[in-house]
């Protein structure tokens, strides 16, 4: 099987990035791709903007990485209660190209934050809108206070029982 995995941030030391990385990890005999939304720049997205250069090549770029996945583990960074500005660009020019951007895969849908809701909000708007985007949501989980719950040296989540409940949801899938 193999996993796409990202933190929809564009944070070089992106914990949802992090997180994902280790979502990916607790998969039995999975080969793990982790994508860097870095590495799709364009710019933001405008139907004036399409009209003059058409498809962007990093979406049809981002497109084809989805592609090759058996599974999607996405961790969603919140900036003010609602998807990164890179992540909404990134969505925004891939589904004019593909309405259903996720190509009918299944996806663990996670967040983090370093505050106590653990990018509850956010979460909640993905799990509502991904569906109608082409992927099946096979399980949630959000990580609070992702500073006291991580260990960012070892790349694991240091709290026994949020890792527990990953580790659940993982088995659960």
């Amino acid at each position: 099987m193999k996993i796409i995995a990202f933190g929809a941030s564009p944070s070089k030391k992106s914990i949802n990035k992090q997180l994902a990385t280790y979502a990916a990890s607790l998969f039995n005999k999975a080969e793990v791709e982790v994508l860097d939304l870095n590495d799709f720049p364009m710019p933001v997205f405008s139907v004036d903007i399409e009209a003059e250069i058409g498809q962007h090549d990093n979406a049809k770029a981002f497109l084809a990485k989805i592609a090759t996945a058996d599974f999607l583990v996405v961790s969603m960074a919140e900036n003010n209660g609602n998807y990164s500005a890179a992540f909404k660009n990134i969505f925004d020019w891939c589904t004019r190209i593909q309405k259903e951007i996720f190509q009918h895969k299944p996806m663990l849908l996670m967040a983090t934050s370093p505050g106590g809701r653990g990018g509850a909000t956010v979460l909640e708007i993905a799990k509502n809108a991904f569906p109608r985007f082409g992927t099946e949501i096979k399980g949630t989980f959000s990580l609070p206070n992702f500073n006291d719950n991580f260990d960012v040296e070892k790349g694991i989540i240091s709290n026994p029982e949020l890792d527990k409940e990953l580790r659940s949801i993982i088995e659960g899938i």
